[in-house]
């Protein structure tokens, strides 16, 4: 068990969202929270599912998909060191996206009470999930804009 925590703190040390965290801390999140394991082609949450974890991806890639008119569309790729799902328990919204694996992935699923709490001790982490999530709204406002104009010609 031991050094799997260990294992698992080394993983947690690579996410730039934990970065500033103290090894200490990071081994109370592992234990705290719970290691999944989910195969290619399987769902971690979906879209319009009551948010109540956020998920780290500690090895894997996974498809973030979006319910659309004529079935689920891509938006984006998630890989190891991603984390996924905070914006469901950050604005307490059902979940936004649905996460399907594409290769298996291995993930530490985070609880919300464990999650605000870390975002309580380590201002610098919550300046980090400020930073992810402009950058996706960035990225998302750019997308829209372009394909706005494109729609106009």
């Amino acid at each position: 068990m031991t050094m799997l925590l260990n294992d698992e703190v080394k993983m947690l040390k690579q996410v730039p969202l934990f970065a500033g965290v103290s090894p200490a801390k990071l081994k109370l999140l592992a234990f705290t929270s719970e290691r999944v394991t989910y195969r290619a082609g399987e769902i971690l949450f979906r879209q319009g599912d009551h948010g109540d974890a956020a998920y780290v991806i500690l090895s894997g890639e996974a498809d973030i998909l979006v319910d659309g008119p004529t079935g689920p569309i891509k938006v984006a790729e998630v890989e190891s060191n991603s984390f996924v799902g905070e914006i469901a328990i950050l604005c307490d919204v059902a979940r936004t996206a649905t996460v399907k694996a594409t290769t298996q992935v291995e993930a530490l699923r985070i609880c919300k009470e464990n999650f605000f709490k870390l975002l309580v001790d380590f201002p610098e982490m919550t300046i980090e999930v400020v930073r992810v999530l402009a950058d996706r709204l960035s990225r998302t406002t750019a997308e829209l804009s372009e394909a706005r104009s494109r729609a106009k010609h």
